[in-house]
């Protein structure tokens, strides 16, 4: 299975986009989008003689060995394992002691890093996508930066903020941080994650299309008026009711032997509140510890979250 699904650049200077499907190998509506994406960019100049791709594109696969097993992930979470320490640890080890998830994330690095010496682009977009186990919504998850919260509301999808300060080790930390830089280049880095919708909805894949499109949009990549479809139709009929920006309060942490399980029947954007009886685990059951709405409950037997509690907030 090739990492790369495919790349796309034009004659114009432009960004870096690069566009992460199946970081967690169960969650394939991003690989899905991206070989999508692809085709139809070799098909707009047939019916757009205008049209001009501005800077290049370049579509990964994440985790390919969990995603060949179907797994969420074979040893440890790939998307909590860019911290600059661990990065250090796997460049500076020897590849016979590497586990999965690092050898994963050694290759990910080195493909990433001689792409930059090549193009040497001026902004590096990183746009990872992802699904969940829960249905009812869709959102996106900026990097701590103004430019990536201003990406993020052009993808057309509710906004989380606040959320990386409750998590380590992510993509968008690391692209934040601008760890991929390379002799000066990129100038600067930016990041979105974007949550599709549930695993195995056929929606996940148009939401994502959408995203990567809105994305190509805000980056100068292609006009507003280019590479049109019905999947942005899609997006913001299911994203219209939603809440347009919401922060992220708490943060339920599973343990090693918690036996978590989240009660049945709750959708991302739920409505909860104070003391509702959410899940249970060994120590009896685990109360909503304020208003607000639940967000990722855990529905799937691997993860290190049990659920996530926002507030809204104006836009």
């Amino acid at each position: 299975m090739k990492r790369i699904i495919g790349t796309y650049s034009g004659p114009e200077p432009g960004a870096l986009v690069v566009v992460f499907g199946a970081v967690h190998g169960n969650e394939l509506a991003g690989v899905r989008a991206l070989e999508e994406i692809f085709r139809m960019l070799e098909r707009e100049p047939s019916v757009n003689p205008g049209f001009t791709f501005r800077g290049k594109l370049l579509g990964l696969i994440g985790n390919r060995q969990a995603l060949a097993g179907g797994q969420r992930f074979l040893r440890r979470d790939l998307n909590r394992m860019w911290s600059s320490a661990n990065v250090h640890r796997i460049r500076h080890s020897d590849p016979g002691s590497l586990d999965a998830e690092d050898l994963e994330c050694a290759e990910i690095l080195d493909l990433l890093h001689e792409e930059i010496r090549e193009t040497r682009p001026e902004a590096l977009v990183l746009l990872d996508l992802h699904t969940t186990s829960a249905d009812g919504g869709i959102f996106c998850i900026p990097s701590d930066d103004a430019a990536s919260l201003r990406l993020a509301k052009e993808l057309h999808a509710p906004v989380i903020l606040g959320m990386l300060e409750g998590l380590e080790g992510t993509l968008l930390h690391f692209a934040a941080g601008n760890h991929f830089e390379i002799s000066g280049y990129p100038k600067y880095s930016l990041g979105v994650a974007f949550e599709a919708g549930q695993h195995e909805d056929p929606l996940s894949v148009s939401r994502s299309i959408a995203a990567i499109v809105n994305c190509l949009r805000a980056c100068g990549c292609i006009r507003q008026e280019d590479v049109d479809s019905r999947h942005e139709t899609i997006l913001k009929t299911f994203s219209d009711p939603l809440p347009k920006v919401t922060r992220l309060r708490h943060i339920h942490h599973i343990r090693p032997g918690d036996a978590f399980r989240m009660r049945p029947g709750y959708l991302n954007f739920q409505p909860i509140r104070s003391g509702e009886h959410l899940a249970d685990d060994t120590t009896g059951p685990i109360l909503a510890p304020q208003n607000g709405r639940i967000l990722m409950p855990l529905y799937q037997p691997l993860g290190t979250d049990g659920f996530f509690v926002v507030q809204d907030m104006e836009g």
